[in-house]
This record gives C-alpha cells, sequence and structure tokens, in this order.
C-alpha cells in the first residue's frame, strides 16, 4: 500500500508540473522571450502521466511535436527542458533542438519530432532493436488524431503486426488535427477500430481519467511484454490552448474549453477519485501543489537567465572532427 501512494503522489506531482510548466509558457511566449513557435499540452497530462507510470528504464518513448508534457513525464530535467525551449546552454540538446525536438536518450526519451506519425515507424525501430537485443524493452509511440491518416502509419502498423514487435501506439485524439475536427477528417471516427485491420488490439479510453489510461497501457505493455505483438490505444481527450501558441482557435465551439476545465479536468478527476477513496490526504496534494509553483518559478527564472550556447557549439555534429 505504500508503494501505491507513493505511485499515486508521484503521478499528482507529475501532472502538477505539466500542468503549472505549461500554462507558465502560456504567459511566456505571450510575453515575446521564448523563440519559435511552441505546442502546448495542459489539458492533456491523464495521458502522459498514464503512459510513463507503466514505462520502466528499458522502455523507449517516442513523443510528437507537441512535446513538453511527455517529456516532463518521461523524467527529463523541468530546466534543462526549459531551456532547452529557450534554445539555451544547458538545454536537453544544447539548445539546438528547440520545443519540438526535445531527447533524452538516457531517460527513454526518443526523438520527439514534428513529423506527424513518424513516431509509429521509429517505434517499429526501436521496438525490433529491443527484441533483437534481448533487452525485453517496449516501444511506446505518442502520436495524435492527425497522424492516422499520415500513410507511414499504416505502413508501419502493418509491420509492426506481421513482425509481432513489442511496440504500443497511443493516439491522442484531442479532437482536432492542427485546425480541423477529427469528425471531419476521420473516416468511421474511430481510431481505435482501425486496429482489427492489422489484427491487434484497439481500445478507446477516457483521456481525462489518469486511471483508466493506466490500465489500458498497462494491458497493453504486458501483451507486448509476452511477445503477444503491439497494440492501439485511442485516448479521448481535450487541449486547453490552441494547436500553437497564437492560434485564434474559431474553429472551437464557443465555452468548450471552460466547460472541460469546469467539468472534466484531469487533475480535478484525479484529486476526486483519490480522496473520495481515501488513497490520499488533502493536505498531501496541496502540498504538491505548493512545491511545484515554486519549483516552476525557479525553472524559468533559470532558463531566462541562462547564457546562450557559444560560438563553438554552431559547427558541432556538422563535420567529424568536431562531434
Amino acid at each position: 500500500m505504500k508503494q501505491r501512494r507513493n505511485e499515486l503522489l508521484a503521478a499528482y506531482k507529475s501532472m502538477c508540473t505539466m500542468r503549472e510548466f505549461e500554462q507558465r509558457m502560456h504567459v511566456e511566449f505571450a510575453a515575446g522571450g521564448v523563440p519559435g513557435f511552441v505546442h502546448l499540452y495542459a489539458g492533456q497530462e491523464a495521458s502522459a502521466a498514464g503512459v510513463c507510470a507503466n514505462l520502466t528504464d528499458k522502455d523507449v518513448l517516442l513523443n510528437t511535436h507537441r512535446a513538453h508534457g511527455p517529456a516532463i513525464a518521461r523524467g527529463a530535467d523541468v530546466f534543462a527542458v526549459a531551456k532547452e525551449i529557450y534554445c539555451r546552454a544547458g538545454g536537453l540538446c544544447r539548445g539546438r533542438g528547440g520545443s519540438a525536438h526535445l531527447h533524452d536518450a538516457g531517460k527513454g526519451l526518443w526523438a520527439a519530432n514534428s513529423g506527424v506519425g513518424s513516431g509509429v515507424a521509429l517505434g517499429c525501430g526501436a521496438a525490433l532493436a529491443a527484441r533483437n537485443r534481448g533487452t525485453g524493452g517496449i516501444a511506446l509511440a505518442l502520436v495524435g488524431d492527425g497522424a492516422v491518416n499520415q500513410g507511414v502509419v499504416s505502413e508501419a502498423l502493418n509491420l509492426a503486426s506481421i513482425w509481432t514487435l513489442p511496440l504500443v501506439i497511443v493516439f491522442e485524439n484531442n479532437g482536432y488535427g492542427e485546425a480541423t475536427g477529427a469528425d471531419y477528417a476521420i473516416a468511421g471516427k474511430d481510431i481505435y477500430k482501425r486496429a482489427a485491420a492489422f489484427a491487434m488490439p484497439g481500445v478507446l479510453v477516457d483521456g481525462h481519467d489518469y486511471f483508466a489510461v493506466y490500465d489500458a497501457v498497462n494491458t497493453a505493455l504486458q501483451r507486448a511484454r509476452d511477445g503477444d505483438g503491439p497494440s492501439i490505444i485511442e485516448l479521448k481527450l481535450t487541449r486547453y490552448f490552441g494547436h500553437f501558441e497564437g492560434d485564434a482557435q474559431s474553429y472551437r465551439r464557443k465555452g468548450e474549453v471552460e466547460e472541460c476545465r469546469r467539468n472534466n479536468d484531469c487533475l480535478q478527476r484525479f484529486r476526486q477519485k483519490v480522496l473520495t477513496g481515501n488513497l490520499l490526504e488533502q493536505t498531501e496534494l496541496d502540498s504538491i501543489d505548493n512545491e511545484v509553483m515554486k519549483l516552476i518559478d525557479q525553472v524559468y527564472a533559470d532558463a531566462k537567465a541562462a547564457p546562450f550556447p557559444p560560438e563553438e557549439e554552431f559547427m558541432r555534429y556538422i563535420y567529424a572532427d568536431n562531434i
């Protein structure tokens, strides 16, 4: 029971850290201090937390361009994540990758990238390597609903199935591929039902419910570890901000986000579940809230004060003699 309590506290802290990090980034980006584009994850925290709570040190997470939340959930240093987004020295990728390309091989965080759906194909490679090397590891690819219509995804799902790869594909269906509604763009509407075409199981899960996400991912990972091949999980959830910062979101129904924040927020649902079930105490949760607020204050202060990379960094990794 003690271990379970610790796991729940860790999950709540992970979700709070993602939320506060992204809400602060929303403010900082509007103030003009963040270079390039950012794609915020706020609202989807139960997905990354439920996924990453199941992953071991042997497993690999393939992330999307909406990269901050899953990177934090996977255990990447939140200070280094912020510095990377600000393109500063000490960033996760030396300030070279920026917001959409967070990578930390030491944490099993591979290949966050802006190629829509490419994580499924990369996941096939990671899963094949894990099996061939006998590591016992699993590859898990997070992709958005827009990825389901990419040709590379269908090719990768077919390959994963015929090779019985230890791969789990989680579609985070937040209802919009950029500004196009999923109900309009996806034939048949239900992503998880496409799994049948590739002879693998597919399930639909409430992505606002941490516990439902955790259980579904746990089942799929166990299946992969047992050598039974890949699975698809479709999570229905909501992103609170636009596809990118600056997106006017004129395509969304009026009051849609406010309604979700009020009635279906994943952090509030987590709190309600653990408090009504006497799994955790309110004082414990409140303490985490305060701890995270102070942490994120320091994270952003450090990131904005960090220097830019030295000039010699610009040529690193381009020629063999300066790697």
